[in-house]
Order: structure tokens, then C-alpha cells, then sequence
């Protein structure tokens, strides 16, 4: 079942103007309009939140803006400009989140996540890193998956706040209720559903559709149709002459699994000699399908490293051929690599008796497009005597940095990703507990050695220019070994809180 991503830029136009001019950009709270000519008419074509706030709308004669609102700010509208920029968007959400991606002028974009949502960990936290992405960049934004791209449009639009996500099935009672307006209508057809007393989309999906026809012409049913789901709407995905490509087209579609994968082995190969020809090795490659009913299918595969060895390329992508539904037939099929790095060649082994370097990057590749590249990562020391910041997460393919761990004080097999606060019996502040409390199990130390006093980083925050704690390794009775730690120095109260935690479980 396919699943469509809506994205809605409410502010596209006044959010990058914004970026366009950094330091010189009017302050958030200055209500700023963009205003542009409409036929012979110059009217408000976008405004931002703080115009919003003080009662301005697009489509507003400029006169009409600019007499009530004192200190605003007007500029000129670009559309160009913006339509630009918003291609150069679809390319970046291209590289990151599935193979068919499309600008859906003049706010948005329309992304098709079938089978790529697992990548991110779900709708709901793909949504959600999509919107915080925009919002970390200045930009508002506001995200609805659904089956259709009508569903999740109006979605996006009129049900967001900030992300919605719509349930397989379910698009024709999420948008039954929404004004006709979420159709993606012309704005006369619009204006003239209100005036014959149309409101909502269900009131006009109810109704025989030859008067309706007859009156505003195809498109209102045919919309009707995209966004319920009864008629496919193809999303022509967004291309650029950068980009590595090739492609095969076929005089009779093709729809058997051993013929496809065939064929992408072809294109694997034909894209491998591109790749070579320029230096270059895939980091990211999508293998779009057209189908003969004007839909697309897809299979996106990512490596960790550049690659541009057909044999890797050709089992990442053939580990997929069994998700595709080819309908009646496949008719084009193209293969582009979407992300490619520079790729230099380089000497595996130096001589006859030299054991080659173990490379775990085909398993990398393998693991990451399965459960998503995301979650896998390896561990990074970090130049910190804090131990909760000595580490930190990276690709698993990252070049090392050299650093290491200090190996003159013992360190927890597994560190606790938050200390854990214990209840303890201590004879003097200087010295181990004699018993700890932790979830609910009393334990009682047979063994202890320590202190080691960690100082807190003076250079990061002032309240750490006094803190400290005093870790212990202790042993129980039953001989499972603990790092624990006081929080403060056991005399002075600002120096910590005095209370104990456990932080790491040895062997």
C-alpha cells in the first residue's frame, strides 16, 4: 500500500527571504508581507506569523495591508525565485528520506516513504525529525502521511499540528470534513462550490457528479477521486542533470522477478562504469520502476562507504525485488545514484605474506538498508573525565580519530545511559557504603576501593567550577561488581548534593 508524505511550508516564501538575508532580515516579531501583481492588481502574496497576528491575509490588496499595521515591513515577492529554492529543497529531502521526492509549488512537498518509513523509525518519528529538521533551520513546517497524495495534502494543511499521521485506509473520514478548499481546487471552483452552498468535501462527494462537471469541468471530480484513493496520482520525482542516471526503456512491459532483476544488474553495471569514468563511488542508489498505469515503485539502497563494485550494488538492491508489485507491466526502469562521494583507489595489501584488512562494510550495508542506517553506530572516546561525556556515537564506518579511553583507572563494562539514584549506609563521608539500595535489592559491599574524585568541567558551565564526585568500585555478596558514586566531596554542601548513584555494572 503506498503512503504519501505531505509537507507544508507555511511561511516558505517569508522563511527564505529570511535565510537569504541572515543579519539583514527584519526581526521575527516585524510583520513582514510580500507583495507581488495579481493581473493589474498588487496584492499580499505571503505574510509571516507576526503579519498573521496583526490581521493580514494573502490575497489582500497592498493598500489595504499597509494602513493598519504600523512598523510593517513589505518587500517584493520572487516566485522564481522561491519555486528555485524549493527544487533545491526536494533535492535535499531526495538524498535523505526516499526515492521519490517532488516540489509541490507553492508551499510544500510531496515525498513517497512506501517501505522507507522503517528507515526512520516509524511515521510518527520520521514526521517529527522532518519538522524538527525545518524548524532547526528557521523554517516552519508542518508534516501528514497518508494513502493518497490528495489525503495527506489537505492533511498537512488543515489537521497537522505539527504532524499527523493518517491510518492505512482512513483517508476518506479524515478528510470528509475539511473545507472544499483542501482539494487543490482552483480558486474559482472553490469560490463558486461556497456559493452554490458547498462547504465541506463529503457535501460535494455525495452529490451526482454530471451537474457538478457540467458546471466547473473534470478536474473537481477528479480530485475528489486522487485524494479518496479511487484514481492513482502518479508523483513525477524531482531530476537534475548533477545527478548520475541511467535508465532502460522496454518495448513490451516486463513484470516477472528474474526479468527485473536481470535488467537492474544491467543497470548496476552501466551506472558503475559512469561512476568510474568520474571518480566518483555511490554512497546512495534509487531504483525507480514506471509502471504501465503512470505510477512508480521504488527501491532505494545506501552504503556506508562509497561503493562503486556492481556485484555489492547488485545484492543490496536484489534483496529488495520482491517488494515491488510491477501491476501490469514495468515499461521504463532507471537506476541513479542519488549521493556519490569521490572514490581514489588504494592498495589492500602491501605484500605476499600480509593478511588483508577485515572489511565489515558489505555487512554494514546489508544491516543498515534492513533496520535503517540509522541505528547502527559504533562508540567514540571523547576527551573527557566526566564519564557520561567520554563517549559518543558514530557511523560505524567513521574514520578513527586515534583516541582512547585512559587506562590507568578501571572503566564499567556497561555504562548506565543515566545514573540511577540508590539509597545507601556509609560509616564516614570519606568511605565506600557498607549496603546500597537499588531497584527495590539491597546489597551488601564485601569489597570497595576507591575514591577516585572526578572533577566537574569548570570551562562548560559555572556550576561546575566547585562540583565533584567520588566514584567506588564496590562488590556484593554474590559478586557482581558496581560503580557507584557520591555527588559531592561529603563536607561541603556546594560541591554536590551528598546523595549516591550507581553508574556502571563491571563483568
Amino acid at each position: 500500500m503506498p503512503r504519501v508524505v505531505s509537507l507544508f511550508l507555511p511561511s516558505w516564501p517569508t522563511d527564505r527571504l529570511r535565510r537569504k538575508l541572515g543579519d539583514a532580515a527584519p526581526p521575527a516579531e516585524t510583520p513582514l508581507v510580500l507583495v507581488g501583481r495579481e493581473q493589474r492588481r498588487r496584492v499580499v502574496l505571503s505574510v509571516n506569523a507576526a503579519a498573521i497576528a496583526a490581521g493580514l491575509r494573502p490575497r489582500m490588496a497592498a493598500t489595504k495591508a499597509q494602513a493598519p499595521v504600523a512598523g510593517l515591513v513589505v518587500m517584493d515577492a520572487d516566485p522564481a525565485a522561491d519555486q528555485e529554492a524549493l527544487e533545491r529543497l526536494a533535492l535535499w529531502a531526495l538524498q535523505r528520506y526516499a526515492p521519490i521526492v517532488a516540489a509541490d509549488p507553492p508551499d510544500g512537498l510531496v515525498i513517497d516513504t512506501t517501505g522507507a518509513d522503517h528507515l526512520h523509525g516509524g511515521e510518527d518519528l520520521m514526521l517529527s525529525g522532518m519538522v524538527n529538521r525545518f524548524f532547526g533551520s528557521g523554517i516552519e513546517a508542518r508534516a501528514a502521511v497518508a494513502d493518497t497524495w490528495g489525503a495527506a495534502h489537505a492533511g498537512a494543511r488543515f489537521l497537522a499540528h505539527p504532524t499527523l499521521v493518517v491510518a492505512p485506509g482512513a483517508q476518506q473520514e479524515t478528510i470528509r470534513d475539511l473545507p472544499v478548499a483542501a482539494l487543490r481546487l482552483d480558486p474559482a471552483i472553490v469560490h463558486g462550490l461556497r456559493v452554490l452552498g458547498f462547504n465541506a468535501i463529503g457535501e460535494v462527494a455525495g452529490v451526482p457528479r454530471a451537474p457538478l462537471a457540467l458546471r466547473f469541468g473534470p478536474e473537481l471530480g477528479r480530485r475528489i477521486d486522487q485524494a479518496m484513493g479511487e484514481v492513482a496520482e502518479p508523483i513525477d520525482p524531482v531530476r537534475t542533470p548533477e545527478l548520475i542516471e541511467v535508465r532502460r526503456s522496454f518495448g513490451e512491459p516486463i513484470a516477472a522477478a528474474e526479468t527485473i532483476a536481470r535488467y537492474a544488474a544491467k543497470l548496476v553495471g552501466a551506472l558503475c562504469l559512469v561512476l568510474e569514468e568520474r571518480g566518483l563511488g555511490a554512497r546512495r542508489v534509487d531504483l525507480l520502476f514506471h509502471r504501465v498505469d503512470n505510477t512508480y515503485q521504488a527501491i532505494r539502497a545506501g552504503t556506508a562507504t562509497p561503493v562503486r563494485d556492481a556485484k555489492r550494488l547488485i545484492r543490496l538492491i536484489t534483496d529488495r525485488i520482491e517488494t515491488i508489485d510491477p501491476g501490469f507491466g514495468i515499461e521504463i526502469m532507471s537506476l541513479t545514484a542519488t549521493h556519490a562521494e569521490p572514490l581514489v583507489a588504494r592498495q589492500v595489501v602491501s605484500s605476499l605474506v600480509e593478511e588483508p584488512e577485515a572489511d565489515v562494510s558489505g555487512l554494514i550495508d546489508i544491516l543498515g538498508n534492513r533496520i535503517g542506517a540509522r541505528r547502527l553506530y559504533r562508540f567514540q572516546p571523547v576527551a573527557s573525565d566526566v564519564p557520561e561525556r567520554s563517549i559518543n556515537r558514530i557511523a560505524p564506518m567513521a574514520p578513527d580519530e586515534g583516541l582512547a579511553w585512559p587506562g590507568h583507572w578501571p572503566r564499567p563494562v556497561r555504562l548506565l545511559l543515566h545514573p540511577e539514584a540508590i539509597e545507601t549506609m556509609a560509616l564516614l563521608p570519606d568511605h565506600p557504603p557498607v549496603s546500597f539500595t537499588w531497584r527495590g535489592v539491597r546489597r551488601r559491599v564485601k569489597r570497595a576501593d576507591g575514591p577516585e574524585r572526578v572533577f566537574g568541567e569548570w570551562w562548560k558551565r559555572d556550576a561546575e567550577l566547585v562540583a565533584v564526585r567520588d566514584y567506588f568500585q564496590v562488590e556484593d555478596d554474590a559478586g557482581e561488581r558496581y560503580w557507584i558514586y557520591r555527588a559531592g566531596d561529603g563536607e561541603h554542601s556546594e560541591t554536590g548534593s551528598h546523595q549516591w548513584f550507581l553508574h556502571g555494572i563491571f563483568g
